[in-house]
């Protein structure tokens, strides 16, 4: 039996995906048609054995109510369960502090997702190498460009016994360009790895206290890398496992991205659009008779309406009770529920918040994502940058107007055009 826990954090942790976040959370995002953290749970449904899949954050417990029982009725093979943390505990604490629960069951493998990825999940693929190598515990990695290596955790991994060698979050200088995709599957025995590593940590900090003490610059309300009850899994747990040889890596030839701010969530969409294109996913729209203009991977929600004279795609979403109008063209972008787009308008790589209008020959347009750079941040110094288009909820474009390059907070009325502006 083996079960899965997906790390959701919580609304004060999805800052950089305002203004998306200020209405749903995160992972409840859509990308590709789906909820973010739907994809995850979609690859874990596949996977050999798996009983049980379990969320742990900080949102409160209705959040995540509607959308869990909704996968009981998609997945009934499979349990789901919400974990509420109530306190600040580090990226392993909350894992750490549920394992009674985790192990309910007696669980043999127990996979660990954070939810700000997007990802082809080769999960059988990985539990079969994890299972070979018999390791505690075994880390998906991904190659990324070496210029960009250490915005993330980099894994030194031994080419011929595929063990992590060494492990480093976001180095200064260049160790690898293997990066953590933030995908785990670990033995059922990582908690008593981890109790040692918080008893470490203890004495560790202990030490440190005692150290500044004698100097007088102890600070007892520091933040929680100085709390003892607080265990983070890359600085506490994976670094030891790779230097214990614990920890095997397992490289993931398929797509991976992070998604970290709004901006991201566009090519996020494209990737799992693609890759239903690819296995001819019934689910995404088809140039058929009288209707739009397809092109590329599109998803068009079967209650929304749009106009046969209207050209859409490619690597675009069109969500529920959406009404796009004549001659309308949308590509590489999100429209969210209840959207109306008039007559004539274009939407280009882009998101249209939920409610919101665009009035006739306007235009909402953002730039073309070409590197993961263009999407870490959209602002530099409270400054928009060039990047994807952003509308939050409830906003009305005016006839004629363009809005290029900009993030809109909710509930505005935009009378006039602009560009690279963040409007509050």
């Amino acid at each position: 039996m083996n079960k899965a826990v997906i790390l959701v954090g919580g609304p004060s942790r999805a800052t950089r995906f305002r203004p998306l976040s200020m209405h749903l959370p995160q992972p409840l995002f859509p990308v590709g048609g789906k909820p973010i953290i739907w994809h995850q749970i979609k690859a874990l449904s596949v996977v050999k054995d798996l009983k049980e899949i379990i969320l742990i954050g900080f949102f409160e417990d209705f959040i995540f109510r509607p959308f869990l029982n909704k996968c009981q009725e998609d997945f009934p093979e499979i349990g789901f369960k919400y974990l509420r943390e109530y306190s600040q505990l580090g990226t392993a604490g909350g894992f750490f502090h549920f394992r009674d629960q985790i192990l309910r069951g007696s669980p043999k493998n127990i996979f660990m997702l954070y939810t700000d990825i997007c990802c082809s999940f080769p999960l059988n693929d990985l539990l079969a190498q994890h299972e070979r190598h018999g390791r505690l515990g075994t880390i998906m990695v991904t190659r990324v460009a070496r210029s960009s290596a250490h915005l993330y955790g980099c894994v030194v991994v031994d080419p011929e016994t595929r063990l992590a060698e060494h492990y480093v979050e976001k180095p200064e200088t260049y160790v690898s360009d293997m990066a953590s995709t933030g995908v785990f599957v670990f033995d059922h025995d990582i908690f008593a790895f981890m109790a040692r590593a918080m008893e470490n940590r203890a004495d560790q900090l202990e030490a440190e206290r005692a150290k500044e003490s004698a100097y007088g610059r102890y600070d007892d309300n520091a933040s929680d890398t100085h709390d003892v009850n607080c265990l983070r899994l890359e600085q506490d747990v994976l670094r030891a496992m790779a230097g214990e040889k614990k920890l095997s890596a397992f490289l993931c030839k398929g797509f991976w991205r992070q998604i970290k701010s709004a901006a991201s969530a566009v090519p996020a969409n494209a990737l799992y659009l693609q890759g239903a294109l690819e296995e001819s996913n019934s689910f995404l729209a088809k140039n058929t008779g009288p209707g739009p203009e397809i092109t590329g991977a599109v998803y068009i929600h079967p209650s929304a309406q749009v106009h046969p004279s209207a050209r859409i795609g490619p690597n675009v979403s069109i969500h529920a009770r959406a009404v796009v109008g004549p001659g309308v063209r949308i590509n590489d972008s999100i429209v969210l529920d209840n959207v109306h787009i008039k007559d004539n308008a274009a939407v280009l790589h882009a998101i249209v918040g939920w409610d919101s209008r665009i009035g006739k020959w306007g235009r909402v347009e953002g730039s073309a994502v070409t590197s993961s750079d263009d999407i870490d941040e959209v602002t530099q110094s409270g400054v928009k940058v060039n990047s994807i288009c952003i509308l939050g909820e409830d906003i009305h474009v005016k006839d004629e107007v363009f809005i290029r390059n900009s993030i809109v907070l909710p509930h505005k009325d935009l009378a006039s055009n602009k560009h690279n502006e963040i409007i509050m």
